[in-house]
């Protein structure tokens, strides 16, 4: 069953999380357990953001945060909000494609 993991934070430095967000993709293109990964801001909360992360499945949800480097990249993300992140753990049951 695929996994979905929706991290909800505050930023006012949305630029810096953005181009570091975006270096880690880079560094680790192919090796990343990611399926999917999309990057939100609430419209009606100003300076907040949802990153909406899929995997195969949870266990390998898992393994991906049991990783040090996934560790230490947490944390210079976190350095860069305005508190914690909240965290939210799905099980994805269906996925519709009503345009396609």
């Amino acid at each position: 069953m695929r996994f979905v993991q929706i991290i909800e934070f505050k930023t006012r430095r949305i630029d810096e999380f953005t181009a570091l967000l975006n270096s880690w993709v880079e560094q680790n293109a192919g090796r990343s357990l990611v399926t999917r990964a999309l990057q939100t801001r609430d419209r009606d909360q100003e300076n907040v953001y949802l990153n909406i992360v899929e995997f195969p499945s949870y266990e390998q949800a898992q393994e991906n945060s049991d990783r040090p480097e996934t560790a230490e990249f947490a944390a210079q993300l976190a350095a860069l909000c305005d508190g914690p992140p909240v965290f939210r753990n799905l099980d994805l049951l269906d996925e519709m494609h009503p345009q396609g």
